[in-house]
């Protein structure tokens, strides 16, 4: 478990921050962009379920994904080179399935989409359209990170991944409950 006496440490006043492995890289280095990312989708997670109202099952699953979130921070925080002396806490594939399952049954009650879906609807969905655009972000990031060099585990891209893909259903089956999804419409106020 993680203790905390003290919020504040003055240790990166100059900067810099440390990795999980105690490696010390400045705070606008790559892969400490990609877990400030998932922070961020964290907190934006966290101000959707504000909404969740009657959406218990959503709300569930999104109190899980905010606790898998600070796993695949600390996945993201502890490069795998070199390997660390300890038991990294890593994402692994049973989440990304678990992920899956809940895409499916969530969009296995939605109509087909016949067209692009536009932010809003109901508070809910509007917040987890955020979220999922936070994600793409982090994902982006992430996958920047590899491009930079940096090994990152394979289930932490794929979850990144999916998790848009769980958030923008969840945002769906939020208006399936009364509100309705705000349809692109190509062109129509030329």
């Amino acid at each position: 478990m993680v203790v905390l006496n003290r919020i504040y440490t003055k240790t990166g006043d100059d900067g810099q921050t440390g990795l999980a492995s105690g490696v010390r890289v400045s705070k606008s280095d790559a892969r400490v962009e990609a877990y400030g990312c998932v922070d961020e989708l964290n907190a934006v997670i966290g101000v959707a379920r504000l909404h969740s109202g009657q959406n218990d099952r959503i709300d569930a699953m999104l109190a899980r994904i905010q606790n898998e979130l600070f796993d695949l921070g600390a996945d993201l925080a502890t490069p795998l080179d070199p390997a660390p002396k300890w038991e990294a806490l890593r994402i692994i594939d049973s989440q990304v399935d678990r992920l899956e399952a809940e895409i499916d049954w969530m969009n296995e009650s939605l109509k087909a989409l016949d067209s692009f879906i536009l932010p809003g609807g109901a508070p809910l969905s509007a917040h987890l359209h955020l979220a999922r655009t936070v994600a793409r972000r982090a994902e982006r990031e992430a996958v920047r990170l590899v491009e930079a060099g940096e090994a990152v585990t394979p289930a932490a891209i794929h979850y990144l991944n999916r998790l848009s893909d769980h958030l923008f259903c969840a945002a769906r089956r939020a208006n399936a409950n009364g509100a309705e999804d705000i349809k692109w419409k190509p062109g129509a106020t030329r």
